[in-house]
């Protein structure tokens, strides 16, 4: 096939468009290159002859219209969002911008297109979302595709409606959409501004590692690798209209998590050890949802798919990454807000 992948510079797109083609897909990546965008990050496929790139924005109708009419793909996987919890509550305009007029665009010139090409069968529309749409969980439970809707940031609630209006697309225009909500993710390639690459880029550098409240809340952690591999799996087998939770299998606690990043460090510098004396637990931010937990019976059953790393393994991977490619995150630690508490905002 040859794919559309929007936001193919970031971290979870750049898997998908690296991933892609190794399998021998065609991609063309359309990008903004906002702060967190980096072309380095799939520097192997651009020497693919397969691979193409278009610097422009989910928000200008008129280039995705060029885009979409001189590179006629046959589907469209929809990365490009502002992800970032913490900086949603500090400024939530950009989210909203992008997440939700973005989204609203990019379906408006896809309808246009795939109906000036005569409707075709095999078109998909790959709208990709978060499991931050359904809210928190307590101590027991996990969400499913039927779990109502219930965001608690202006991150999680921009996700929401992008959802709400790729689903609409479908239902009323009969654009062929397929949507997916994800597990959080981590892996290489992974910007420095999330916790786990926070975790270790400070750890190497001997600074306070911090940890929200008390460390309780709860994730599941998806490699993403595995979450390319699900999406593309999606995109080839998934059922037109119908949503799929992507999960990673892989539940931990905060603290438990940073904690096996630090022994892990200790074992490959232990010059260092123990990095768990860095760990400074700091103020929650604000509506820090307590647990999140996938249900991924359905893309199980349905597609046969299910993550093939386990935490501790990925987690391992992922330090040796960093640890191999300072010449890939040390010029990103000067970018905007990196290496600054952000999401401390409250009402007034």
């Amino acid at each position: 096939m040859k794919l559309l992948v929007t936001g193919g510079a970031g971290f979870i797109g750049s898997a998908v468009v690296r991933l892609a083609v190794a399998r021998g897909h065609a991609v063309v990546n359309l990008d903004a290159l906002t702060y967190a965008a980096d072309l380095r990050n799939v520097e192997d496929a651009a020497e693919s002859g397969a691979y193409a790139f278009e610097h422009a924005d989910i928000r200008d109708r008129a280039a995705l219209d060029r885009v979409l009419d001189r590179h006629r793909p046959d589907a469209i996987l929809h990365l490009a969002a502002e992800s970032h919890v913490d900086r949603s509550i500090d400024g939530p305009a950009p989210f909203i911008e992008t997440n939700v007029t973005g989204t609203y665009t990019l379906l408006e010139a896809a309808r246009r297109y795939w109906e000036g090409r005569g409707r075709p069968e095999a078109f998909r529309f790959h709208h990709v979302s978060t499991d931050e749409v359904y809210g928190s969980l307590g101590a027991t439970g996990t969400f499913t595709e039927e779990t109502p809707y219930a965001p608690r940031s202006p991150y999680s609630a921009s996700k929401a409606a992008s959802d709400h209006l790729a689903m609409a697309w479908h239902e009323t225009y009969g654009l062929p959409v397929l949507l997916t909500n994800c597990s959080n993710n981590y892996g290489p390639y992974h910007f420095p501004e999330k916790l786990i690459p926070v975790a270790i880029l400070n750890a190497l550098h001997g600074k306070a590692i911090p940890v929200y409240g008390t460390g309780e809340n709860v994730r599941d952690w998806l490699f993403v690798e595995d979450h390319a591999d699900a999406l593309l799996t999606v995109l080839q087998r998934g059922h037109v209209g119908r949503s799929y939770n992507i999960g990673g299998e892989n539940e931990a606690r905060n603290i438990d998590l940073v904690r096996t990043i630090c022994r892990l460090l200790d074992a490959r510098r232990p010059e260092g050890a123990p990095h768990d004396r860095l760990i400074e637990f700091v103020t929650d931010r604000p509506g820090h949802d307590l647990r999140y937990a996938i249900d991924p019976a359905r893309i199980r059953s349905e597609l046969g798919w299910r993550p093939s790393v386990t935490l501790e393994e990925g987690l391992a991977r992922t330090v040796d990454w960093f640890l191999a490619n300072e010449s890939w995150w040390r010029p990103l630690l000067e970018r905007d807000g990196v290496g600054r508490r952000l999401g401390t905002a409250k009402a007034g």
